[in-house]
């Protein structure tokens, strides 16, 4: 079974055999399992590709290694296989040779459930991972709650969100809380270095700069040259006076062409990162209540301005055009006056 959302090259999570950072959540769900009083469901959430699939999985294999009966080498060989028999993996299925369904079906989740009351093939605790549940439509999310309600015995769920707040609340009530948080730099550029230990200097700081605690865009970054849309934004993002008003233009239109494409999506989560820590320097800044009341109001017609085109089917490529204008104008009303020499 293959991850939808796997990055070409790199280690799936199951892979990876342990999570970077996360030491509170891992040293409680250590603490229930030394207790024997592991809940019958965690609902792991935080923002994506911060490690949250791998963690579940370096989880899966501490509950199987504690409460079976083989050593740790063989534990780790199948989870890193999904060989072992009481680890389950949920994810959207595929549906040929090239693409996956869009969602998690409940045929998907019915299969699961009789899958976890067969009997077991081997001794110990068994491990349900669902990698995302956010992939679940609606009658799958249903089916699931039913499996929740009435749970296997010695089985437990690990539930991975990205968008908790959109998940069944009937769902959440069911589920021990795990909110992960985005790493440290100095933590991602681990994960990064482990990975691509070749990769130094402007790259690596480029990557992390762009991460904000995620691993994963650090990834992506990465996978962005200079010479493509993405590239081109992130490297004004760096100084947005450094280019006249019009150069934008023709970014805009390239990234906005498809405003349900993949590049509209990334490019709207840098976007929406860079604003932020734009506006969390700022309010860090105690010298300019300037920089924070502009930061503030960027922030706000950003939002604005991207909600709208979503609800009413804007221009994105206009829209674009007057979110760019508005960086350019921040920048220049917050610059640092020029010391004279």
């Amino acid at each position: 079974m293959t991850d939808p959302a796997a990055l070409d090259g790199l280690p799936l999570p199951e892979q990876r055999h342990a999570a970077i950072g996360h030491d509170a959540a891992r040293a409680a769900i250590l603490q229930q399992l030394a207790e024997h009083r592991l809940p019958g469901a965690f609902l792991v959430h935080g923002p994506q590709g911060i490690g949250k699939a791998t963690f579940a999985f370096e989880m899966a294999a501490a509950i199987l290694l504690a409460t079976g009966d083989e050593t740790p080498e063989r534990v780790l060989e199948q989870v890193v296989a999904l060989s072992h028999p009481n680890l389950f993996v949920l994810r959207r299925r595929a549906k040929d040779a090239k693409s996956y369904y869009t969602a998690i079906r409940v045929e998907d989740v019915r299969e699961l459930r009789d899958a976890l009351h067969h009997t077991r093939g081997r001794a110990g605790h068994r491990i349900a991972i669902l990698d995302s549940i956010d992939d679940c439509n609606p009658s799958a999310a249903n089916a699931l709650l039913k499996t929740l309600e009435e749970p296997p015995a010695d089985t437990t769920f690990f539930l991975i969100s990205h968008r908790p707040g959109q998940l069944l609340p009937t769902i959440k009530s069911r589920c021990h809380i795990i909110a992960l948080r985005p790493l440290a730099e100095s933590e991602v550029a681990r994960v990064v270095s482990t990975d691509l230990p070749e990769l130094t200097g402007e790259s690596l700081d480029r990557a992390l700069a762009l991460a904000g605690g995620r691993p994963r865009r650090a990834f992506e970054t990465l996978a962005l040259g200079e010479d493509t849309a993405l590239g081109a934004l992130i490297s004004w993002l760096r100084d947005p006076l450094a280019v006249p008003p019009g150069a934008m233009l023709p970014l805009a239109e390239t990234i906005g062409a498809d405003p349900q494409g993949p590049d509209m999506s990334f490019a709207r989560e840098i976007l929406l990162d860079w604003l932020a820590d734009e506006a969390r320097n700022a309010a860090i800044d105690q010298t300019s209540r300037l920089r924070l009341a502009s930061a503030t109001e960027l922030w706000d017609k950003a939002n604005a301005l991207l909600g709208e085109a979503d609800s009413v089917n804007l221009d994105m490529k206009q829209t674009l055009v007057v979110l760019f204008d508005a960086i350019r104008k921040h920048r220049q009303a917050t610059a640092l006056p020029i010391e004279p020499e």
